[in-house]
């Protein structure tokens, strides 16, 4: 996997990734959505409530592609995948990047790899659905390819949504990968309770 140094630029979309206190809570019923998305660089259109007919969702927002702790999310899930599936859950992941740019990380081996479906949320409805704070765009930061990001950003944060459409867990404030490996032991002790 490629990674560079963090940059100050860069530094600054960590202060997006701090969920807010009013993120949708454990008992809450989830927005049932449907987006635009990219799985291994098709776009198709994504449904939540389909989605949920086949079993728990991990629905992630993170602030944006090709930047470090969103790269870093996205590989961790890419690999533990075949665990989250074996718990019964699906993964999506969300955030504010246009559909052209998440179809190429949605097939980029060293992120996605074509592992999970990733959506557009470009106007940052989604988000603000699920009462995250959505920032304004950041065309000064540059992504590790050195493009500059004209979208908003989304808070990083998780939420485990069960069949019944309801947020079980909503994680937020941890690194990416402890947001990955809280997110699996949330889907495992939930499949280890159905049992």
């Amino acid at each position: 996997m490629k990674y560079l140094s963090i940059s100050a630029p860069l530094l600054a979309i960590a202060a997006f990734t701090t969920p807010a206190s009013a993120a949708l809570q454990a008992g809450t019923p989830a927005p049932l959505f449907t987006a635009q998305a990219s799985l291994n660089g098709k776009s198709f259109s994504y449904s939540l409530k389909d989605a949920l007919k086949k079993g728990t969702v991990v629905v992630y927002f993170y602030p944006s592609a090709y930047t470090q702790g969103c790269d870093l999310q996205a590989h961790t899930f890419a690999t533990r995948i075949e665990d989250f599936t074996a718990a019964g859950a699906t993964v999506v992941g969300v955030s504010l990047d246009s559909i052209d740019r998440l179809n190429e990380f949605s097939a980029d081996p060293d992120f996605c790899a074509g592992k999970f479906p990733t959506a557009s949320d470009a106007t940052g409805s989604i988000a603000k659905s699920f009462d995250l704070a959505v920032h304004d765009a950041r065309p000064d930061v540059k992504d590790v390819h050195g493009k500059p990001l004209d979208h908003g950003f989304a808070e990083r944060t998780t939420f485990i949504i069960t069949p019944n459409g309801k947020v079980h867990e909503t994680i937020g404030g941890v690194s990416p990968t402890e947001n990955v490996q809280h997110s699996l032991e949330t889907i495992q002790a939930l499949a280890h309770a159905q049992r």
